[in-house]
């Protein structure tokens, strides 16, 4: 219900956007025959409205994993650079902070090691607020900053390093769905120590799950009831550290694509000198503004990437 809720609220809005278009439409064809520049002006800022609603929309239809709609656990790491790079790695620990506030997520440091001179090593921070995990999944990977080091008495150029890694934040509650026509239970006289009682009748439960032909059986109580009820638990677990096993290789597979925080690996690049440019080397996006960016306005890049 909850599915086809969602989706009908997401039909709506596009009906809406439709029915949006056909009254702009009509508004422009009258403006136009009247020679209105003041209606046309109108038209002209409920179009600019109507493509970025249209756009935040569009860019939730990319956010369709399971994961996209949760909390994020956020960790910078400074690479090669020394002290230039623990300072780069502040720099980007304050850019999301800001980014945060201004899509209005709950941000909040879980743990910080200092650097030894400026900024700091690493940091994790969580980020809580809808689709958070969906929009920051955007910035994994390296990050390279050039610029005039502030810690270089010659004021040499240097290049830094840091990297970004974001997982989505789990639930504590543990929810394993599990379909009756998927269970085959056996009962069994009980065998060994347990006392005559518990050898009398067909009180142990073997129960197998024909998807993953995962087997789990209890003859330790004497009531059939009992013993189903903690092979039912004992199936839960094994269903659970099942599904963890896989998420684990799935991030291990996206593990893979990190490369070692250096040179040739970044996926963007922040430029203040000799020039002053931000490129994304994914999607080759570009902003001349990196004090903007460094400010905390990244959006453009991470649907450029999501839309990409």
């Amino acid at each position: 219900m909850q599915q086809k809720t969602k989706l009908l609220n997401s039909l709506d809005k596009w009906k809406k956007y439709h029915k949006e278009i056909n009254n702009i439409e009509s508004l422009w064809a009258i403006a136009q025959e009247e020679k209105d520049e003041q209606v046309l002006d109108d038209i002209s800022e409920e179009l600019e409205q109507l493509n970025t609603s249209v756009r935040q929309e569009e860019l939730k239809m990319m956010l369709a994993s399971e994961q996209d709609p949760m909390n994020a656990i956020v960790s910078i790491h400074a690479g090669a650079g020394g002290t230039e790079a623990q300072d780069w790695a502040e720099m980007l620990l304050r850019m999301y902070l800001r980014w945060a506030e201004q899509k209005g997520f709950a941000a909040s440091i879980i743990d910080c090691l200092p650097g030894d001179e400026a900024g700091i090593k690493s940091v994790s921070f969580t980020l809580e607020g809808e689709y958070a995990y969906g929009f920051a999944k955007a910035e994994i990977g390296i990050h390279r900053l050039v610029r005039i080091s502030p810690f270089d008495a010659s004021a040499r150029r240097h290049t830094s390093f840091a990297s970004v890694y974001v997982y989505p934040e789990v639930d504590d509650e543990i929810k394993i769905e599990i379909k009756d026509d998927d269970l085959r239970i056996d009962t069994f006289r009980s065998g060994g120590k347990g006392g005559q009682h518990v050898n009398k009748t067909d009180s142990a439960v073997r129960i197998t799950h024909l998807p993953t032909n995962i087997v789990v059986q209890c003859q330790n109580e004497r009531s059939q009831h009992k013993n189903k009820a903690m092979a039912m638990k004992y199936l839960k677990s094994r269903l659970y550290e099942r599904e963890l096993q896989q998420k684990n290789e799935k991030m291990d597979e996206e593990n893979k694509l990190k490369k070692d925080i250096a040179w040739g690996s970044q996926i963007r690049s922040y430029v203040l000198h000799p020039y002053k440019m931000v490129k994304d080397h994914r999607t080759n996006l570009e902003n001349s503004n990196p004090a903007k960016v460094l400010d905390g306005d990244i959006d453009e890049f991470i649907q450029g990437y999501l839309m990409n």
